[in-house]
């Protein structure tokens, strides 16, 4: 099908700057075609007038435990290890395929409207949210949630080897990642392992690293170095490498992560909601390190809003180091969009509005008190704009979401069927 979307104002990346002017869309298939004063002849099927809105890159959640909805506001004001230790794992053990499917479709309807077009889940019975993204049009990428203090590890392996064979690349729009969760719920031997079924399978690697300061003590005690040292000299960043939090770093550790290439996802809301602290997010983007956002579940956070990652990724960052133009709107913007697209390995086909590009776009709609008086595009969609001003998601060169309302989703059923499992996992 072909779409025109018109007069909006559009979001580009002109070499490294981040600019904002007018122009229509052409879409046709799955590909951004034309960029500017689209052709008389383009003889589009649908014609979006997108008169007072921005047209941005669809955001990019590198990070997400997406049904831990099931637990949103049921265990706050934790620390993290009595939250993970007290509250959530014990509910995670009787976890049953239905309450994964339900959350997934939850949690797919929250990120279409607040603006997420791709995301990065790692979770458990992973194959019940690849049906929720094939029936919903969202972009996945997805990571089985590994650890080796559980029974079955050996099968887990397996399944993540099984759902490679079965999905990756599916419809284009899904990828697998193997997900070993952290150095502290996975053995040296096991890690190794991950890493070959890595280095069989070619996918990419997504971990929690050096997420708390208990975290990096115990290694250093354990292993005599820190988590990011550690899985380094495993091997793991001969893979290409997600790190989710990156909190409690030193400069040799972010020497490493710059140097081979592994990305962080930062995860503002949910290390300060757990006060695991601020990583020092201006420092490593200064080494070159690239710098994803992401949400984390919606258990820690509680919820999947990546408007509110890019305000406090900006606002605090500038806080934390005592100097206003710090990680300025322009970066957080590029982490959101351009930089999630880097750390998942599909930056020629994602993360901007380009000729050529996957048409994942979102419209932003700019008839809101909050966003008036537009002086700056830029700092609008950082320091004003909120997920709720999504009007329009298009994932695919599909629409997903027009006018507020979902297309692919019946948001009032997964809002009920969640909120019934939730209760049976409570309860039982």
């Amino acid at each position: 099908m072909k779409i025109l979307i018109k007069n909006a104002q559009v979001l580009v990346f002109e070499g490294e700057k981040a600019v904002v002017k007018k122009a229509d869309i052409g879409i046709e298939g799955s590909r951004i075609v034309q960029i500017g004063e689209v052709k008389a002849d383009f003889d589009a099927q649908r014609v979006i007038d997108a008169t007072n809105m921005l047209a941005m890159p669809g955001l990019i959640n590198t990070h997400t435990h997406l049904s831990m909805n099931l637990f949103r506001n049921y265990a706050d004001d934790m620390p993290l290890w009595d939250w993970l230790t007290k509250k959530i794992w014990p509910l995670e053990e009787k976890l049953t395929a239905e309450a994964v499917y339900w959350g997934s479709t939850l949690g797919i309807a929250e990120l279409i409207k607040s603006g997420v077009t791709g995301f990065l889940d790692m979770y458990f019975f992973a194959e019940e949210t690849i049906k929720v993204v094939l029936d919903t049009g969202i972009r996945a990428y997805i990571a089985r949630g590994l650890t080796d203090e559980e029974e079955g590890k050996e099968a887990h392996l397996e399944e993540t080897r099984e759902l490679y064979q079965k999905y990756h690349e599916k419809e284009g729009r899904i990828k697998i990642f193997a997900g070993p969760h952290a150095p502290y719920t996975c053995s040296p031997r096991y890690l190794e392992k991950v890493r070959a079924l890595s280095d069989e399978l070619s996918i990419g690697i997504h971990i929690h690293l050096s997420e708390t300061q208990k975290e990096v003590d115990e290694s250093i005690e354990k292993w005599g170095k820190t988590p990011i040292k550690h899985v380094y000299d495993l091997g793991i960043f001969e893979r290409p490498t997600i790190a989710a939090h990156c909190v409690h770093v030193n400069d040799n550790d972010i020497e490493i992560l710059a140097n081979c290439k592994v990305s962080v996802a930062h995860n503002p809301t949910s290390n300060l909601k757990l006060a695991s602290g601020f990583a020092p997010i201006e420092k490593m983007l200064k080494a070159n390190v690239n710098v994803a956002l992401g949400t984390d579940g919606a258990s820690s956070n509680n919820n999947l809003n990546m408007f509110e990652e890019m305000h406090l990724a900006s606002i605090i960052n500038k806080c934390v180091n005592s100097d206003a133009t710090s990680v300025p709107a322009e970066a957080v913007i590029k982490m959101a969009t351009i930089n999630g697209a880097k750390a998942l390995g599909v930056e020629k086909e994602l993360g901007s509005i380009k000729v050529g590009k996957k048409a994942d776009i979102i419209l932003i709609d700019l008839n809101k008190p909050h966003l008036c008086p537009l002086h700056n595009p830029l700092s609008a969609i950082c320091y004003s704009a909120q997920g709720s001003d999504v009007h329009t998601v298009i994932v695919d060169g599909n629409i997903l979401m027009e006018n507020y309302e979902l297309k692919t989703i019946d948001v009032e059923k997964a809002m009920y069927k969640t909120a019934e499992c939730s209760r049976k996992l409570i309860e039982s």
